[in-house]
């Protein structure tokens, strides 16, 4: 299964409303600081796997389930018929984390120069988010695509006070 969630991920819906957040070194390295909450990491990458917002949803408004839909390939969407919370859920990251194919492991190092967390500052949350920084560069060199330098960036968060909690509206990590 390693490379069966980026072979089967979903290109982006043709309706720009739900198309996925662009991507830039500039944004993976706010999601590696942690100046984004962990929703919006999921935002960007659910729709990449082809998770969609319910009928009845806006794909921007916070605590709006998202569905599997037809793109979503068949193993996440069977484990995961709601989208995940990538960060917050050990089960999602690890299968996040498996997801990745071994000639990709090391493109947060090759790409990001990303060394790392410090020991200090290894929790959980971070690391997910690194994980999921690693499959977002996966995703893109799966496909082939560059990764820009820079782009459109949401509101940066000062990183939370306490990189446990993270920030306000995030989930506790399980």
């Amino acid at each position: 299964m390693p490379c069966a969630a980026l072979d089967a991920a979903a290109a982006p819906a043709p309706d720009a409303a739900l198309a996925p957040f662009p991507l830039s070194r500039a944004l993976l390295e706010a999601v590696l600081a942690d100046r984004t909450s962990d929703r919006f990491v999921c935002r960007l990458i659910w729709p990449r796997l082809g998770y969609r917002p319910d009928a009845d949803g806006h794909p921007d408004a916070d605590g709006q389930p998202w569905q599997a839909g037809p793109d979503t390939p068949p193993a996440w969407a069977e484990a995961f018929p709601q989208a995940p919370e990538l960060i917050a859920e050990r089960p999602a990251s690890v299968r996040l984390t498996r997801s990745i194919p071994s000639e990709h492991k090391q493109l947060l190092k090759q790409q990001l120069g990303f060394a790392g967390y410090r020991i200090g500052g290894l929790y959980p949350r971070r690391t997910r988010r690194a994980t999921a920084v690693n499959w977002l560069l996966a995703h893109l060199a799966e496909r082939g695509e560059p990764l820009s330098e820079e782009g459109p960036l949401p509101p940066l968060l000062d990183p939370p006070s306490d990189p446990v909690a993270g920030h306000p509206g995030d989930l506790p990590v399980g």
